[in-house]
């Protein structure tokens, strides 16, 4: 499953704006369904649904164009050197509370997938000092090793980490901004996230640890419908030695087996994991929020 939601901002009054959903941009108070939203809520995905269109400078007019999408799918033969991971997102906008009663599996998480940043001259501060950051507690359900983490975050992000309860860094991932105007490198735009490959066996979460997660955006601006998402793969177990993946991937120099392994496991789900939150999400209440996955 791949989702892609694109966004058209040839000739629009303000590209960031339409790119973060600002409701007034798209001249919507309803949301895909036909359901007034909230008076409160100012942009995000309830707002720009398909077939909408942001507001365009006058006497813009696009030319219609088509867009084709391509992609490479590679993929190894399975042996025993290939084994399953669990994967787990996690939403700094989740207002999961630990209870005498809770196990870590069930129905308290509601993740709100988006969120608002607030500017900080509305505060008093100083440019140098506007930074927006969120951190929340989570309770791991069950133990592993870690294999790969990432961080989702929109334009005005400055990084995100996960830590263990008694501050150790696990995992953090910094964004990339384009520089240029060809596809990939868009000026303004994030156009990466750095990633983590622990070593393995490196990183072990036992089952019940409390993890914090950190969202970090710059808030010298007013943002809407930004998302502060990390993504885990945990493995039960280590992998064993490989040998028949050698001969479908050409190993370079600075590269081991054991990395190209991982690099595998970690990939398998990847887009599935993005599509099946925000469908998720818009399935089961829409601005109300979505149940945790996994968790």
């Amino acid at each position: 499953m791949l989702n892609i939601h694109a966004i058209d901002t040839r000739g629009v009054e303000d590209k960031l704006g339409c790119t973060e959903c600002r409701c007034d941009l798209y001249n919507v108070t309803v949301d895909e369904y036909g359901r007034p939203l909230r008076p409160d809520y100012k942009g995000g995905l309830l707002c720009c649904y398909d077939h909408m269109q942001c507001k365009v400078k006058q006497g813009f007019e696009g030319v219609r164009r088509t867009l084709y999408l391509r992609y490479t799918v590679k993929w190894v033969d399975m042996d025993s050197s290939v084994f399953p991971v669990k994967i787990y997102i996690f939403d700094i906008t989740d207002t999961w509370k630990r209870t005498p009663s809770s196990t870590g599996i069930n129905a308290e998480h509601q993740c709100k997938v988006e969120y608002d940043i607030e500017p900080c001259h509305s505060t008093g501060l100083a440019d140098d000092r506007c930074n927006d950051n969120k951190r929340i507690s989570l309770d791991m359900p069950f133990g592993g090793y870690l294999v790969y983490g990432v961080a989702h975050q929109h334009s005005g992000g400055t990084g995100s980490a996960l830590y263990r309860e008694d501050g150790q860094l696990m995992c953090s991932s910094l964004p990339t901004y384009g520089e240029g105007e060809e596809a990939g490198n868009e000026a303004g735009y994030i156009v990466g996230m750095t990633t983590c490959y622990p070593q393995p066996g490196a990183i072990e979460i036992s089952r019940g640890e409390t993890l914090i997660l950190e969202s970090n955006y710059s808030s010298i601006r007013h943002h809407t419908g930004v998302m502060g998402l990390f993504y885990i793969y945990v493995a039960d177990q280590l992998p064993k030695p490989m040998h028949t993946l050698q001969t479908v991937i050409q190993i370079q120099d600075s590269i081991t087996p054991i990395t190209i392994l991982w690099a595998v496991v970690a990939m398998i789900g990847a887009v599935a994991v993005i599509a099946v939150a925000i469908r998720h999400r818009f399935k089961h209440g829409g601005e109300d929020g979505y149940e945790a996955i996994g968790m």
